[in-house]
């Protein structure tokens, strides 16, 4: 049986999030796993560099609260790593650091200043042989998994699983969607990370959520919990089932249980929640093919199942909202995005529908169709 703690967490004031550390690391016994000498990396979400009230990336009132339950206790080698979507340097870093709200007291002087990076081989029977990580990941003898509950456009959620994607540094992570562009390849590909970087607490974000066109565009949804478990697979399934979703209806979960990952039982102690009434919106490319109210409730999946192999979800740009930045391009796993005349410009060809052009807009500039594969 694999345990999820969960804290009600009505705000981010300090003191709650704070108060909420102590009972999740008291309920995991985190104490009892350090040292004073023990490397201790946290790993947040900082998809890009975005506000905190966005609910883009992981709120450092988060950081701030497990860095002081850490330093109160005498444990101060401590690092805060992520590789964002963009490049992995020491300028563009700076860039989200600051507009993630991280240059704060208590957090700012823990901040990553090392962007290398190095290889890590993967555990005996997995597809992928080794992983590019970086460097504070390589070093850390102790990880904390800091994401951010929210909608994604691709794997349906990112949570705990997801969040290690970062741990893949700057322009790589693209490559890594040019390698494995069907969703279950991509899926496994996550769970075969996890394998591979092995976090040992993984600590939920979920006060102010993200519903709709996650990881970046979609809508802010205040949810007010925390959770926080050893098994990153058991918290996802239980952030899943808050969501209001299917487990098994998430790629990575999926992958999961094939992979004999998946908990047999996730037991969720301290305040347990319902499920989110209405469910979380779904991002509009993994949304049903609207066909609810036309096709009786006994035949909606196979019929979904039919359309789904007929048609396929793709990017499109809005030229009017467009600024010709050029993230999309910088993100594209195949490289087809090209900017002309100062707009992007998105072949159908050639895509793959890993969405990593919509996740990286600054101004949400794109939206998905649905279309015939093949065309």
């Amino acid at each position: 049986m694999s345990v999820v703690h969960a804290v009600k967490v009505p705000s981010y004031d300090p003191e709650l999030v704070y108060s909420a550390v102590c009972r999740h690391f008291e309920a995991l016994g985190v104490e009892k796993d350090l040292r004073p000498q023990t490397r201790v990396l946290l790993k947040p979400n900082l998809l890009y560099g975005k506000k905190p009230e966005a609910a883009v990336t992981t709120n450092p009132a988060i950081l701030k609260a497990v860095i002081r339950w850490l330093t109160e206790r005498g444990f101060t080698n401590i690092v805060v790593a992520d590789s964002s979507g963009g490049l992995f340097n020491a300028e563009y870093m700076r860039g989200v650091y600051a507009a993630s709200g991280l240059n704060i007291p208590g957090v700012q002087e823990y901040l990553n200043r090392d962007f290398t990076f190095g290889t890590r081989n993967t555990p005996p029977g997995c597809a992928v042989r080794s992983f590019n990580l970086i460097t504070p990941v390589l070093e850390a003898d102790y990880i904390i998994n800091l994401p951010k509950l929210k909608t994604h456009a691709m794997t349906t959620v990112s949570a705990g699983v997801k969040n290690l994607f970062g741990t893949i540094p700057g322009l790589q992570k693209p490559d890594m969607h040019r390698r494995y562009p069907e969703l279950a390849g991509f899926a496994r590909m996550l769970c075969e990370l996890e394998m591979t970087v092995k976090p040992d607490v993984t600590f939920l974000d979920a006060i102010d959520s993200m519903e709709g066109n996650g990881p970046g565009g979609g809508t802010v949804r205040h949810t007010g919990m925390t959770f926080a478990s050893r098994d990153v697979f058991a918290l996802d399934v239980a952030a899943v089932e808050f969501m209001g979703l299917d487990p098994l209806e998430i790629p990575h979960l999926k992958a999961a249980r094939e992979l004999g990952l998946y908990p047999e039982r996730v037991e969720v102690t301290g305040d347990k929640p319902a499920p989110c009434s209405p469910a979380f919106r779904l991002p509009d490319a993994v949304k049903s093919t609207g066909f609810d109210d036309a096709v009786p409730k006994f035949l909606r999946k196979p019929t979904e199942k039919v359309l789904d192999a007929l048609l396929r979800s793709y990017p499109h740009v809005d030229r009017s909202k467009c600024v010709g930045c050029g993230k999309c391009a910088e993100s594209c796993p195949r490289k087809i995005i090209k900017i002309v005349d100062k707009k992007a410009s998105m072949p159908r060809k050639d895509c793959i529908s890993c969405f990593c052009c919509q996740e990286m807009c600054p101004v949400h500039a794109i939206s998905v169709k649905r279309g015939l594969r093949g065309m």
